[in-house]
């Protein structure tokens, strides 16, 4: 997605498209500068901007095994509230949903450092 529509976009309207995230951090790697394994695959849609001036981050959820990248469906967003740093969730495109208490526990090992809420299409 070109960056310009990503920056007028912003992450919510990513909202049930189908898209490609790098993983740069893949379920099992070690934080860069905190103490902490990530327990899913974590990465960025290339070719976006996000208010804090990086890509638009992604948590990819029920892959089990560590990837590069993947194509999936955003079906939620995580809003963090004090902070210019939402996160896609992003599930398998066969997979139907997840609930929101399923998102909660399994990016916790990371939003537990925010106050955050989950957003959804209206």
């Amino acid at each position: 997605m070109d960056c310009e529509i990503a920056q007028k976009k912003y992450a919510t309207n990513f909202i049930g498209k189908i898209v490609e995230i790098e993983v740069d951090r893949p379920l099992g790697s070690m934080h860069p500068d905190r103490k902490f394994a990530y327990e899913l695959n974590y990465g960025f849609v290339p070719g976006t901007l996000a208010p804090d001036g990086e890509e638009i981050d992604a948590y990819l959820l029920g892959i089990e095994n560590p990837v590069n990248s993947f194509r999936g469906r955003c079906v939620a967003v995580i809003h963090r509230l004090f902070d210019d740093d939402d996160k896609l969730i992003v599930i398998p495109r066969d997979m139907t949903d997840i609930a929101d208490d399923e998102i909660v526990r399994s990016t916790q090992f990371q939003e537990r450092f925010f106050i955050s809420r989950i957003l959804r299409k209206k």
